[in-house]
């Protein structure tokens, strides 16, 4: 149990300040598609166009954020939050490990302070406020983990319903232009939910079996999840605030994976705490929805390009 909170804690400061970079990189491949554009006006024809007729990033620009040094290590840092948080998965309930990755809401919040000039409302501080008391009950409650293995169709109930959900959600995300920030950091929550799910079911691993890893649906519906869920959490920076898009991503990340664990993986809290796990859990997805909703009005990176009101509280 030791051993799972401190990968998961770490996980978490991995996750919050790639975030943070990734937001970076985002903010300076706008400004500098634009200067290259001559400041085209948004949904513009041509090679160098940063948005899409519905006001949403195109996929170049989308491409050349994931390439800015900024990115580039954020990205890196997620890599290693995913090692560290697949073993947080193996040796804990998916709705502790879940939830407590998700906490990188606060180093995001806090970080996007300082590095990225942010003023955070005084809701935005409450809410972050909560979900970290949030984060010892369920600490205080949390059981055994369950089994770590699941009926074979689920394994491909899984892969079916990634593919469907990325797929679905970035087309939707796209449809929906500026104003699909929160819907992208949910998808791209959803999709790492489904990741924190793979790994844990996945097959192969104790022990090691080549054959039996490679052929599990499993493992296909994590590299969908995971690499889709960071596509579409690129466009949510692209489109949002840092922190209203990882909390949107937190929801998203936390509430279905704890459902999965406690409904179909064993996964429960210890005898007579489970109104506090409840509670704590409840208490965590609202906090994040808090900081979703109250920052979404703080501009993205693609607003970063567009001239801003004078006094505009950034």
């Amino acid at each position: 149990m030791l051993i799972g909170l401190v990968t998961a804690t770490a996980a978490s400061v991995c996750y919050g300040t790639g975030s943070v970079l990734q937001a970076l990189g985002a903010r300076r491949s706008a400004r500098e598609e634009a200067a290259r554009a001559g400041a085209a006006p948004a949904g513009g024809a041509g090679p160098d166009a940063t948005t899409t007729e519905h006001g949403g990033p195109s996929l170049a620009s989308t491409a050349k954020a994931v390439v800015t040094w900024e990115f580039i290590l954020g990205t890196v840092l997620d890599f290693v939050g995913f090692l560290l948080g697949a073993l947080a998965a193996r040796l804990l309930p998916l709705f502790l490990s879940q939830t407590i990755i998700s906490a990188n809401l606060v180093i995001t919040a806090l970080l996007s302070v300082r590095m990225l000039g942010l003023r955070l409302k005084r809701l935005e501080w409450t809410s972050i406020g909560v979900l970290c008391g949030a984060l010892v009950l369920l600490a205080v409650a949390a059981g055994p983990e369950g089994p770590h293995h699941a009926a074979w169709p689920v394994h491909w109930w899984l892969l079916i319903g990634s593919v469907v959900l990325i797929a679905g959600g970035s087309l939707l995300v796209r449809r929906l232009g500026r104003s699909g920030a929160i819907v992208a950091g949910l998808l791209s929550g959803l999709g790492f939910g489904a990741l924190g799910i793979g790994v844990r079911i996945l097959d192969g691993l104790e022990p090691f079996d080549l054959g039996q890893l490679v052929t599990d649906p499993a493992l296909y519906a994590i590299l969908v999840g995971g690499l889709g869920g960071m596509y579409l959490h690129t466009v949510a920076l692209q489109l949002g605030s840092v922190n209203a898009a990882t909390a949107a991503l937190v929801v998203g990340e936390t509430v279905v994976p704890g459902a999965v664990g406690v409904i179909w993986l064993g996964d429960s809290s210890r005898p007579g705490f489970a109104p506090l796990a409840v509670f704590g859990f409840v208490l965590a997805v609202v906090s994040a929805v808090g900081v979703a909703w109250f920052g979404e009005g703080e501009g993205g990176a693609l607003d970063a390009v567009e001239p801003q009101p004078a006094g505009a509280d950034r």
